[in-house]
């Protein structure tokens, strides 16, 4: 069990009145830093997040991948006693995270400007669909739009049909720079004792993270090539079958590794100085020529084979696994070696959840249960009540 006290945030108290993806990644992973996080949710059924799917002990997956370690407190901020409650609670917060509606957060009296005023070291993090400027301020920003918005979904999928990411990424993404800005934020008002107010869009986070298509565009004038698991620059890389179906994911990024594939994997070092072949150029303009020199090759053999060849010769590659099964990613044999799965407690019972990715070697993070709706409304208030 990680002890608190132990944490770099053991000590930083956290509210966040948020919903859905972006903001509460944010904030569980400053959970797992040793923060209190203090969770403020609308009475009934809370962050709609919860009703996403139920197919953990009956609780949404999303959910239970962002919210662990956390406190439930119901709040209908409609009512003035209830956000006379809030106020008081941020009077003593280090951080407020709000995902409102464009402002929502103003209206309601909890804007970065009134709550700086009168906490100046609070730090105040705001994450919006597009900004709280500009002409699509108000739009809807559900994470499949921005990957469209960003041009992200044109980037995704085959040459014949674009796909957006099988992951929330405009929300990940967005959620990933608060984080990241918060740290900073708390950072600067160690120095300082000051606070700030940050703001993130899942557009701005989106559009950074297109950053090599957009200066791939801005440099050609036009976009990079839409390549499924290849690479628009790069040849030979994505996925190959070998002659059992296994699939194989190649990644040969320079020539030394070139020359090595064509003799020791290929078994035909010719390969490597056909004129089709014998540059990166070469290798992309006759990239289906390239591809079936390998299939056909792979054809004849074994993906255990192909593996052994490809360790042997010191090439860059990847099994594509799926996420189930005696060789999925949930029994990875890389998670099993390191003791990355966990179970933390639910309402629902025991839910996986995968250790933090910060590692701080002697200080395992916070893990903490995933709580009910309104949970700690009760122990909360009476801590914060008026005095």
């Amino acid at each position: 069990m990680a002890d608190p006290s132990a944490l770099p945030l053991n000590g930083v108290l956290v509210v966040a009145c948020e919903q859905a993806v972006a903001a509460p990644l944010a904030t569980r992973h400053l959970a797992d830093l040793g923060a209190r996080v203090i969770k403020i949710e609308r009475p009934g059924r809370g962050d709609f997040a919860r009703d996403y799917d139920t197919v953990v002990g009956g609780l949404s997956s999303h959910f239970v991948w962002l919210n662990r370690g956390k406190e439930s407190v119901t709040l209908d901020l409609k009512d003035p006693d209830a956000i006379a409650a809030l106020r008081r609670i941020l009077a003593r917060a280090d951080v407020f995270v709000q995902n409102f509606a464009p402002g929502a957060a103003e209206r309601l009296g909890l804007g970065a400007a009134e709550l700086r005023r009168e906490h100046p070291r609070l730090v105040h993090c705001s994450i919006s669909g597009y900004g709280s400027e500009g002409p699509y301020r108000d739009a809807k920003a559900y994470d499949l739009l921005i990957q469209a918005e960003t041009g992200l979904v044109t980037m995704t999928g085959t040459p014949e049909q674009p796909a957006k990411a099988g992951i929330p990424a405009a929300d990940i993404g967005a959620g990933m720079y608060a984080f990241s800005g918060i740290l900073a934020a708390l950072y600067e008002r160690e120095r300082t004792g000051e606070g700030t107010a940050l703001e993130v869009s899942l557009f701005d986070a989106l559009s950074e993270w297109m950053g090599f298509p957009l200066t791939y565009a801005a440099g050609a004038g036009r976009a990079p090539r839409r390549a499924g698991t290849s690479h628009p620059a790069i040849a030979p890389y994505g996925t190959f079958a070998a002659g059992d179906g296994a699939e194989i994911v190649l990644a040969i990024q320079n020539e030394r590794e070139w020359v090595r594939f064509c003799a020791e994997v290929l078994g035909d070092e010719a390969i490597a100085t056909d004129d089709r072949f014998a540059t990166g150029s070469a290798r992309l303009e006759h990239r289906d020529e390239l591809h079936a020199t390998i299939d056909a090759v792979f054809a004849g053999l074994g993906g255990e084979e192909v593996v052994a060849r490809l360790g042997r010769a010191g090439i860059a590659h990847a099994r594509q696994r799926d996420l189930v099964g005696d060789e999925g990613v949930l029994s990875h044999p890389q998670h099993t070696a390191r003791d990355r799965w966990r179970t933390v407690g639910s309402p629902g019972g025991e839910a996986p959840a995968l250790v933090p990715p910060i590692g701080l070697p002697g200080r395992p993070l916070r893990m903490g249960p995933i709580p009910d709706v309104g949970e700690h409304t009760d122990a909360v208030l009476s801590e914060f009540r008026k005095t």
